[in-house]
């Protein structure tokens, strides 16, 4: 097998595919004007307690929402909400209610205050921000994982949750995509054969 050859790039935050999701938030001062934002640069940091991540410029109207509350909500996004979630990127919550515009509602978020979840998403993670870490270009909210939204059509009769089938999208280099088949699980490289063949026969 032939090496591939490469070339070299200016340093850029080009790490493909990230998630992309709505992030919900609103001001305590005015709980009845929230505002949701598209973030593609958000992360798992941490699993116990559960953590995540969202990073926004300074300038972003949900920067100062989630300052004022210390709540966000992190909102899986499906090929439905597809267009509505990039509207949400490229217009600010300070001159334009996207709730209205997009035909998205909000919905109260589990053991938040403030902030509420997007109705429709998969999944909403409900997080209250334990930091903030200034960055340069971007502020890091950390937030902890007070619970977790899902919708039930989503979860099996025993109660698995089966997140293959709620048709997520990614985020790469500057293009949405549906995530594809499923080719494995995790420990799979080390799977007996026939384990293997009865844990992937539901996803054939």
């Amino acid at each position: 097998m032939s090496k591939p050859e490469y070339t070299m790039l200016p340093p850029s935050t080009l790490l493909c595919p990230t998630p992309v999701v709505l992030v919900s938030s609103a001001d305590p001062k005015q709980p009845e004007k929230p505002d949701m934002v598209t973030v593609a640069w958000a992360g798992t940091v941490n699993s116990e307690p559960p953590m995540v991540s969202v990073s926004l410029r300074k300038d972003r109207w949900s920067h100062g929402l989630i300052t004022a509350s210390g709540e966000f909500v992190v909102n899986l996004a499906d090929e439905k909400i597809a267009r509505a979630l990039d509207f949400c990127g490229v217009r600010s919550g300070r001159d334009t209610d996207k709730a209205k515009e997009t035909g998205l509602d909000y919905i109260p978020a589990d053991e938040l205050e403030t902030a509420p979840a997007v109705a429709g998403a998969p999944l909403s993670l409900c997080c209250k921000v334990r930091r903030i870490l200034e960055l340069g270009s971007h502020d890091m909210f950390i937030g902890e994982v007070v619970s977790v939204m899902v919708r039930k059509d989503l979860l099996d009769a025993d109660g698995k949750l089966h997140m293959e089938k709620a048709g997520l999208i990614a985020y790469s280099h500057g293009l949405y995509q549906k995530l594809g088949d499923v080719i494995g699980f995790f420990g799979w490289s080390v799977a007996r054969e026939d384990v293997f063949e009865r844990r992937m026969r539901d996803y054939r």
